[in-house]
């Protein structure tokens, strides 16, 4: 059976592209406007969730629902426990989801959804606090709402002014504000935000130290001061760090010396029998302790042009080494 291509829809550049500047402009002005609507109904909403015991439950149908679940993922990932339920789910068991101690925030643009507005009056009985997101303030939804944030539009970007995009945008805005609001209001910081993003480059800078990534033990090159070249190169070839450190009896790193450093001999034409570690070392090597975050190993690499970092204790003693390969693997450059 053949198929046939589909017809072709010849496009009006002009008309397409003013048709996507006029859906900017009905947006940024649903979006604007929320700035003169928002006021005591949105910092009691703030300061009734901060004081929730439990979770913020968001709940929403369709383009709503779509809005409620990002609201959802972004309170949870800035500091207030918060899950999406479905309403049509909720009333065939999931409100058994809704404990006493959680608050309901409640999306819908028209306020009347089904799905919605026949489970309020169990939440309510629940006494479970609601607040609704509503472009409607004499609907059902904020009627029974305890708290309501105005999210109404004037129109829809939609030519037909149906289709949900310029109340969902408001709908989005005022979730956003109300996230931000909280985290701001809870002291919420940047190593807050990395440990609920383990996996993300952030969560790996800010939570990822050098004692996590480097060399230990017998894996670090290590050699004493009166070392010789070729006890220098054993050490170096056998470890694979191109360095390796200079050690007094003690343990503390004196010096550091790297494959760099003996090109740079080799050019010179000295007898490399008769040079000791001592002779050819760097002294005072650029050092970090195993507590310091992995990130300050990666500036201190760049500002120094160095690809390699030795780590000590507080009293100076060599517990480890570095390399920017080291910090590539753990993804923290």
């Amino acid at each position: 059976m053949s198929s046939r291509p589909p017809p072709a829809f010849p496009v009006d550049s002009a008309a397409t592209l003013a048709r996507a500047r006029m859906t900017f402009d009905i947006e940024a002005e649903a979006v604007l406007g929320l700035k003169a609507r928002v006021g005591d109904s949105f910092v009691r909403a703030v300061q009734q969730i901060l004081e929730v015991r439990g979770r913020v439950v968001v709940m929403g149908m369709g383009k709503s629902g779509h809005v409620g679940r990002k609201v959802a993922a972004t309170l949870a990932s800035t500091g207030t426990p918060a899950m999406f339920v479905h309403p049509a789910e909720a009333s065939h068991g999931d409100l058994g989801m809704i404990k006493s101690v959680d608050l309901v925030l409640a999306i819908s643009n028209s306020g009347e959804v089904d799905e919605l507005t026949v489970i309020l009056p169990v939440v309510k009985r629940l006494g479970v606090p609601l607040v609704a997101i509503t472009g409607r303030a004499d609907s059902t939804l904020a009627r029974h709402a305890d708290i309501v944030l105005d999210s109404g539009v004037e129109k829809e970007a939609c030519p037909l002014n149906l289709a949900p995009t310029a109340s969902t945008t408001a709908q989005m805005a005022l979730g956003d504000a109300l996230a931000v609001a909280l985290l701001d209001a809870r002291g919420f910081g940047t190593e807050d935000f990395a440990r609920s993003h383990p996996g993300g480059a952030l969560g790996r800078k800010l939570l990822t130290h050098v004692g996590d990534v480097m060399r230990s033990g017998d894996a670090v090159p290590r050699v004493g001061p009166t070392a010789g070249l070729s006890e220098i190169m054993r050490e170096m070839s056998s470890k694979g760090l191109g360095a390796t450190a200079v050690v007094d009896p003690e343990g503390r790193a004196v010096g550091i010396f790297t494959d760099g450093d003996l090109r740079r001999q080799v050019e010179t034409g000295a007898d490399l029998r008769a040079l000791t570690a001592r002779d050819v070392m760097h002294q005072g090597p650029r050092t970090l302790a195993a507590d310091a975050l992995a990130v300050e190993a990666a500036e201190m690499m760049e500002q120094y042009r160095i690809t390699s970092v030795l780590v000590v204790d507080d009293d100076g003693v060599l517990v480890g080494a570095l390399t920017i390969n080291d910090l590539m693997r753990a993804k923290v450059i």
